[in-house]
């Protein structure tokens, strides 16, 4: 079982999408800074998770999640 997930950047408002088999691990290393594509805008805190079955079926919705119509439904995701 995969989780496609999105971070928002508490510094700068950014926003990530990801996807992991172990989402709290995951956030742990971006909020270490263990990531190179995220370690300059640390801390992050999680906006959005969705369960998905497969590697192949996260890739598809991370993919679309990062677009430019998947970015503006996380922006509209109320906090």
């Amino acid at each position: 079982m995969y989780f496609v997930y999105a971070i928002q950047s508490i510094k700068d408002l950014r926003i990530y999408v990801g996807f992991s088999i172990d989402i709290e691990r995951r956030i742990s290393e971006h909020n270490h800074g263990y990531v190179f594509s995220t370690k300059g805008y640390y801390p992050w805190k999680l906006i959005y998770k969705e369960k998905v079955g497969n590697r192949a079926k996260a890739r598809i919705r991370e993919k679309y999640l990062k677009s430019g119509v998947g970015k503006e439904f996380l922006k509209s995701i109320p906090l």
